[in-house]
Parts: structure tokens; C-alpha cells; sequence
């Protein structure tokens, strides 16, 4: 060799594992397969387990402050709707009062009807509400048509 020439040494051919040779088929099939490791496997499962468990949590939390929330604009509303009756019932019960009050209603009964108060000569008392009475009536109870007929009766079969 001269000395201006560079050998190039090829790399060492790769030991096979197996005395037999290969075929292409053999070869491209043994390249994708895989032994499965199970321990690999159980923690990706734990971690899609600890995953799903994570996310099913945080989605109740907000689902129950979505309720609650829900809730507090309903009692709102009720509350309001509460003062607004308690309001009225104030209102109807002093418009009751106003209605029920004497002055009122014989100021329209002058005003509307015509009627006047009457005169000293024109109001009778009862004997129970004489403040020297005895408080019973001394006066023949009223006697009915059905009284008056059933005592004729009584008396045309005595005869």
C-alpha cells in the first residue's frame, strides 16, 4: 500500500441469537411484537383510575355549587315575593279597618242613603237594657202559625 491511500475498516458484523437464518417475513414480524409487561399495564390503569375518580370529583364539586347557586337565586325570588305579600296583607287589613269603621259607615249612610240620626223621641230601649231592669223579658214569647195550628188541632180532636 502506499502511503498516501486510507484504509476503511468495515464494522464487525452483529452475532445472531439464533443458529438459523431469518427469512424477511420472520424478521419484520419479530420487530413489532412485544411481550406485554403487566406491571406497566396496572399502573397506566391505576393512573386512568386515579384520572377518572380526579375528574368525577371536580364535577361534583361544581355541579353542587351550580345547585346552590340555583337555590340562592330561587330563595331570593321567594323572599321577595314574601315581603311583597306580607305588604299587601298590611295594605288589605288597614283598607279592613277603614271599612269596618263606624264613622265611615254612617257618614255614607247620611251621605249616599239619606239617613239622619235619630231623635231622642224616636229610640226605645228594651227592658234588658234598662239599667234598672231585672234582665229577663217578661214579655209572651211570639207564637208561631205551626204553634197556633197544631193547638187546633189538638183541640178538634178533643171535642
Amino acid at each position: 500500500m502506499s502511503a498516501g491511500t486510507v484504509r476503511v475498516i468495515a464494522p464487525p458484523a452483529p452475532r445472531r441469537l439464533f443458529a438459523m437464518p431469518l427469512s424477511a417475513k420472520t424478521q419484520e414480524a419479530a420487530r413489532f411484537h412485544r411481550e406485554r409487561d403487566h406491571r406497566r399495564l396496572r399502573a397506566m390503569g391505576v393512573g386512568v383510575a386515579l384520572g377518572a375518580l380526579l375528574t368525577a370529583g371536580v364535577l361534583g364539586v361544581v355541579g353542587l355549587k351550580a345547585h346552590q347557586v340555583r337555590l340562592s337565586y330561587r330563595l331570593d325570588a321567594l323572599r321577595t315575593t314574601r315581603a311583597e305579600a306580607e305588604e299587601l296583607n298590611r295594605r288589605l287589613a288597614v283598607e279592613l279597618a277603614t271599612l269596618r269603621s263606624l264613622a265611615r259607615i254612617e257618614e255614607k249612610a247620611r251621605r249616599e242613603l239619606g239617613m239622619v240620626a235619630p231623635g231622642r223621641d224616636q229610640v226605645v230601649l228594651a227592658r234588658e237594657f234598662v239599667a234598672g231592669g231585672a234582665g229577663t223579658s217578661r214579655a209572651v214569647p211570639a207564637r208561631t202559625a205551626a204553634v197556633d195550628r197544631g193547638a187546633m188541632g189538638e183541640r178538634a180532636l178533643r171535642r
